[in-house]
């Protein structure tokens, strides 16, 4: 069978039998097309002509062409679907695509804080003010914690036990968490309670008790934690691409450089998975490389 035919065949049952949306059949045709220019480059124009070996070549191609590793990916699993479908027809024999595998993910390390950063962005808020009150302890209390934002937001008074120096939270997949706190956040918390935030809450009732408020007393939001933690940062003169996740970097980040255990951290972050939290460790060891490669006379 005609390569052509084949990958007109696959789509007419993409769209008739599998119902697939019509931009998912435009990708689908984009990159059958680029590999079939690219097999009938080489005088392959039958699917029986087809082998591994041809198609690593043609990946090969792309990868050298510096297409993106998502890109690729995509590609590799469209192959996938479109070589799958020609052997469960039975106009293949052996698939050509069984041992190949997607290109591995570039890992992205995130961006993370120094010590000196993290002290100078805490300083910023104005805490004669109560919105910079509210600023200076939130900063505090992601920093001392590590947790998310989407935890931090929906810290209710309830949840807060200064006393036993920890936080309960609702972590993904709807699971509970104890968070320990530092000394240092929990000092903050506890003056903003008594003096910023009462000045923020107009409507005990309407707030629900969320711990962190906005000027209106309202539930501060994802968005508001956002948009005031880039005009700290800003004002802090950190010319980094800070979010609020970076605080959560850092936490883990400095822990592990102080030694703590990565299976600790772990749990203090709330991963399931060690893996996830094993970014750190690249993280640290690049830390440790930029400190050799300045001090050390032959780096």
């Amino acid at each position: 069978m005609k390569l052509a035919v084949a990958i007109e065949d696959f789509l007419n049952t993409m769209r008739v039998e599998e119902g697939l949306a019509e931009n998912s059949i435009i990708s689908y045709k984009q990159e059958l097309q680029r590999m079939s220019v690219y097999l009938e480059r080489q005088n392959i124009e039958n699917i029986q002509q087809i082998n591994q070996d041809s198609i690593l070549e043609h990946l090969k191609w792309m990868h050298e062409e510096n297409l993106a590793t998502s890109t690729r990916s995509h590609y590799v699993s469209t192959l996938r679907h479109f070589f799958r479908y020609l052997k469960l027809d039975g106009e293949i024999k052996d698939n050509p695509m069984e041992k190949i595998s997607l290109p591995k993910k570039t890992q992205h390390l995130p961006s993370v804080l120094t010590l000196e950063e993290v002290d100078r962005l805490l300083s910023t808020p104005d805490i004669a003010k109560p919105l910079g009150l509210r600023d200076r302890t939130l900063l505090e209390t992601l920093y001392s914690t590590g947790m998310r934002v989407s935890e931090i937001i929906h810290i209710q008074l309830t949840d807060i036990h200064l006393d036993m120096g920890f936080i309960q939270t609702i972590g993904k997949g709807n699971k509970e968490r104890i968070v320990p706190i530092g000394e240092v956040a929990e000092e903050w918390i506890q003056r903003y309670i008594q003096e910023g935030r009462p000045k923020l809450v107009k409507d005990e009732v309407a707030t629900q008790n969320f711990l962190f408020v906005n000027n209106h007393g309202k539930p501060l939001s994802r968005q508001g934690v956002w948009k005031n933690l880039k005009k700290l940062v800003m004002l802090a003169n950190i010319n980094k691409d800070i979010s609020p996740h970076t605080l959560r970097h850092s936490f883990a980040t400095h822990l592990l450089e102080n030694g703590a255990d990565l299976r600790v951290v772990q749990e203090l972050l709330g991963h399931s998975d060690i893996s996830t939290t094993q970014i750190y460790t690249h993280i640290h060891a690049q830390h440790m490389k930029d400190i050799y490669s300045k001090a050390h006379p032959r780096a």
